[in-house]
């Protein structure tokens, strides 16, 4: 079975231009049942709030589900609690008919959530980059690939939320700038995952001042050089240590992946280098960018986000997905 998917993978590859799937998806709070310590209070596994085998099945389920329909090549998550959720969903896609050979977490730093990757096309390498010691901050995971070859190298990002400042996504967004200059500019470099930022976060601090704590500089747009660089034609000039946020490939309306208090943002990104933009080689397939709005993902107008009970003690219901949409992009291997 290993073999075959390889073997299919490869072998379509060789056929003349390809297509790559990839995608994003913040999972919201997968926790295995395995007590460590570091759990939300209502996660705590078979205590008061019913995070038992049933409810953690039912989520498995669920993720798996978008997962399964999404299809992607490479599927960068958020929000993992360990390499046990992970190994727990990965077998539940193999069961759907959806297998992942490839898959890793950053496990280095016990924080309470984590990012991942799962994918079909192997590993050249992958790579843990602590953004700072502090518990504060999750980990990057960098994973090199090498499709056709031709290098690709992806960074799954989970920012800081809105609880915290902007000054403390930008120590995150200076992490993977100066990663990325570290493997080369003129690389093929997509950065991806939960930025918790918008696309045009600056604009968004007219409105939230208490995120404002860097006189209206982003880690998003100021420090990935996203700002300038809002419309196609204006991608094509993007300068070495910039980056094309794809949301703008699209048109405004469809651009979100939340929603709070019944306004869609783009918390959830995905960000290209220049060099993605050639299409002599490894290339953004234009208006493929996407995010994943199924209907049974809506609840009214309002994404139909895993439930809890409102009073507390909070109590798991055994119903929804996530709190974030899936987004997709999709890349041309020549």
């Amino acid at each position: 079975m290993k073999l075959l998917v390889i073997f299919s993978f490869l072998f379509s590859l060789l056929q003349g231009a390809q297509t790559v799937k990839i995608a994003t998806y913040n999972v919201e709070n997968l926790f295995d049942l395995q007590k460590s310590g570091h759990e939300y209070k209502e996660y705590i596994p078979n205590s008061y709030s019913q995070w038992n085998q049933k409810n953690y099945t039912i989520k498995l389920r669920n993720i798996a589900k978008v997962i399964y329909a999404i299809n992607a090549d490479i599927i960068a998550l958020q929000e993992i609690e360990s390499l046990q959720a992970l190994k727990d969903l990965r077998l539940t896609l193999k069961r759907k008919g959806l297998y992942y050979q490839y898959y890793k977490i950053a496990n280095y730093k016990h924080t309470t959530i984590k990012v991942a990757i799962l994918s079909k096309i192997p590993f050249v390498y992958t790579h843990e980059i602590a953004v700072q010691a502090s518990y504060r901050y999750r980990n990057i995971l960098e994973a090199k690939f090498k499709i056709n070859n031709q290098e690709l190298f992806v960074l799954v990002n989970h920012w800081k939320s809105k609880s915290g400042p902007e000054s403390m996504r930008i120590v995150s967004a200076k992490k993977v700038l100066k990663r990325t200059e570290e493997l080369g500019l003129d690389k093929n470099i997509i950065v991806l995952g939960d930025f918790n930022s918008h696309y045009e976060e600056d604009i968004l601090f007219k409105r939230k001042r208490k995120h404002n704590d860097t006189d209206g500089k982003t880690g998003i747009n100021h420090i990935l050089g996203t700002k300038e660089h809002n419309k196609v034609s204006t991608a094509t000039n993007l300068a070495e240590g910039e980056f094309y946020n794809l949301w703008y490939d699209i048109n405004e309306e469809d651009r979100y992946s939340y929603i709070y208090r019944g306004k869609k943002e783009a918390l959830d990104n995905i960000l290209i280098s220049p060099s993605l933009l050639n299409t002599q080689e490894i290339h953004y397939k234009t208006n493929s960018i996407s995010s994943y709005k199924e209907k049974y993902l809506f609840s009214g107008k309002s994404i139909n986000r895993w439930k809890m009970s409102r009073k507390k003690p909070k109590i798991h219901k055994g119903k929804g997905y996530s709190d974030h949409l899936a987004v997709i992009a999709k890349f041309v291997v020549n």
